[in-house]
């Protein structure tokens, strides 16, 4: 219930501009969020990076509604590639919401941005990441996705285990070698398009994890799971010639003792850093991921 009530309130515009203006809920996002500029965020990337993690950089943002807008944002992700490279010791890449780029705008839009954008990753040796949405941009995203993936291979996508139609899509991903981060996926969606049991849920990742193991797509293990991340271990060690690489994924701020340890095991590890101002979505559905979190924040909040 908590859950449904929280992705619920992500959605909300005008809870949205009320909680944007509070320095208690700023304060207590930074838990989550590494701040509101690229300095905020460099300065986590650094950290991490001297912890032994690499980083995926997302200036949060989605669903523009103008083309100036898209453009912008394309832009702007192009700077944070030139500013990766720019700066000594930083490892890290960059994750973007493709509506974020246009795609609700029209497809051909998006695309346009994310040629633009990937082009620019080949120049600075970077990688871009196309995040996936809710499941009304789903088959966009993937077409999006294909079509780039042919001309540049600098590119990855997300598939999320909860989805009834993520074993095909990632069957037609691993036959093209395409990097993929597998999570389970975070927005509210009817039964008919995903899996409502977190037993369904679990079992489709492992099922999905097992097939992409077995291919030569780069994998990304994206979970806080601590289950399915025996179950990838697990499958690494069933794999041992596996040529594409494989790393875990956590996000900034969530499972930080887990992170450390897989590190200290020997296992690639890449935190997912977000960042900017339009951070409340973002925010909201890591509460109804964990709905602890959001009690975890609140206690510390209150100094508690």
């Amino acid at each position: 219930m908590l859950r449904s009530t929280l992705l619920y309130l992500s959605e909300k515009k005008g809870l949205q501009d009320f909680i944007l203006r509070s320095k208690l809920a700023r304060g207590m996002s930074r838990r989550f969020v590494a701040g509101e500029t690229l300095d905020d965020a460099i300065e986590v990337t650094r950290d991490l990076n001297a912890r032994g993690m690499d980083v995926t950089l997302d200036n949060l943002g989605e669903a523009v509604e103008r083309e100036d807008q898209a453009a912008q944002a394309t832009d702007d992700y192009i700077e944070i590639l030139k500013r990766i490279d720019k700066e000594d010791g930083i490892e890290a890449s960059i994750s973007i919401k493709p509506t974020q780029l246009g795609l609700a705008i029209d497809p051909d839009l998006a695309l346009a941005n994310l040629r633009r954008l990937g082009d620019a990753a080949l120049e600075y040796g970077n990688f871009v990441r196309i995040d996936m949405e809710s499941t009304d941009y789903t088959q966009s995203t993937l077409d999006v996705f294909h079509a780039l993936f042919k001309e540049n291979k600098n590119l990855g996508t997300v598939i999320q285990s909860y989805l009834r139609r993520s074993e095909e899509d990632v069957r037609k991903l691993a036959s093209v070698g395409a990097p993929v981060r597998l999570c389970k996926g975070a927005y509210k969606e009817p039964q008919d398009l995903a899996f409502q049991k977190k037993q369904e849920v679990d079992d489709s990742y492992v099922k999905l994890l097992e097939i992409l193991m077995d291919s030569d797509s780069p994998l990304a293990i994206a979970t806080h799971d601590h289950v399915m991340i025996d179950a990838g271990k697990r499958l690494i060690e069933k794999y041992p010639n596996r040529k594409a690489p494989v790393e875990f994924q956590m996000l900034y701020g969530i499972r930080r003792d887990l992170q450390a340890r897989l590190v200290e095991q020997g296992h690639k590890m890449r935190v997912y850093v977000p960042y900017g101002s339009d951070w409340y979505p973002y925010f909201m559905r890591r509460m109804a991921e964990r709905p602890a979190n959001l009690f975890f924040v609140l206690r510390a909040s209150v100094g508690k």
